[in-house]
């Protein structure tokens, strides 16, 4: 039987506000702390680039949805990419 083997999870949790960069820029600092501290996966929020619509449709939010690959993708890819594993 082969030994299991362990993953470090980190979650970030955090409390957005309507600024995209500023949003984003708080998850990549939860990244860096949770893989400063072992995690090799780390799990974000649903909606962490922006406040949280779901409550009521809102058809003027519809905006923030993102292609994959789009720009959190590729932003979120490059500190994968950086991170000295």
């Amino acid at each position: 039987m082969t030994p299991a083997k362990s993953l470090k999870v980190g979650l970030v949790q955090q409390h957005c506000i309507a600024d995209r960069a500023a949003n984003l820029r708080e998850s990549i600092k939860g990244i860096r702390e949770a893989a400063a501290k072992g995690a090799r996966l780390v799990l974000l929020q649903e909606l962490h680039t922006g406040l949280y619509f779901c409550q009521t449709e809102d058809t003027h939010v519809f905006d923030q949805a993102e292609t994959i690959p789009g720009p959190s993708t590729q932003e979120l890819g490059a500190v994968a990419r950086n991170w000295a594993w």
